[in-house]
């Protein structure tokens, strides 16, 4: 599917990915029963503030029922104002995470589900949590049968283009960090990159985030 501004709403396809616990192959549709949802929620409730993320999404073309998911941090930044909503996404996790979000709040762009996964650039979250209306939509890929209007299971945010990286960040590079720190103590020891792999929107610790941002300057591993 083309990009499409943010009235028009251009899935952000993290939740097609692969990679994602409910989010693969019309996993929405498969959705939770409320007592887990329910507990999901109470589990965000109960978490600290979180203030940096990590959001994957797909780069490379792939058709999930004739519909092209691509989207790269590219297609973001060819959107008016370089701003797109975030939606599709069908994990209760992922979609708790995204509700804590606030404005100004930055996010890694992640390429995932293609040849060179790994973190392309940095958004920011202008727009809070919301109703994603393609739960909605019978022609959309994210459609949800069991989502009602008047309570809807799914949300999005909307996020803004900010920078490349001033180099890409392949996943094979952070996953030597990874190892080395799981040894060491080192800031991406628990990373949920590597502990909760297959969630499309990650929670990152203020050390992750800027451990992470402090690699571009240096040479690739």
């Amino acid at each position: 599917m083309p990009p499409k501004t943010r009235a028009g709403a251009k899935s952000k396809r993290a939740a097609s990915s692969g990679k994602d616990d409910d989010d693969v192959g019309g996993g929405k549709r498969k959705a939770a029963a409320a007592p887990a949802e329910s507990a999901k929620n109470k589990e965000s409730s109960e978490s600290p503030q979180l203030c940096h993320w990590l959001m994957k999404s797909e780069p490379e073309s792939r058709l999930e029922n004739g519909v092209d998911v691509k989207f790269g941090i590219e297609d973001l930044k060819a959107l008016p104002d370089q701003t797109g909503c975030w939606d599709g996404v069908r994990n209760y996790q992922a979609r708790n995470f995204m509700r804590q979000m606030k404005n100004g709040q930055l996010a890694f762009f992640y390429h995932s589900n293609c040849k060179d996964p790994g973190i392309a650039g940095i958004m920011r979250i202008v727009k809070e949590a919301y109703v994603d209306h393609t739960q909605f939509d019978k022609k959309d890929v994210h459609f949800d049968a069991n989502s009602k209007a008047d309570n809807p299971r799914w949300s999005m945010v909307d996020v803004q283009y900010q920078r490349m990286m001033k180099r890409f960040l392949p996943l094979s590079e952070l996953k030597k960090y990874h190892l080395q720190h799981r040894a060491t103590g080192g800031a991406l020891k628990d990373a949920a990159l590597f502990t909760r792999a297959r969630l499309s929107v990650q929670p990152l610790t203020p050390e992750e985030f800027h451990f992470i941002l402090s690699l571009e300057d240096e040479e690739p591993l």
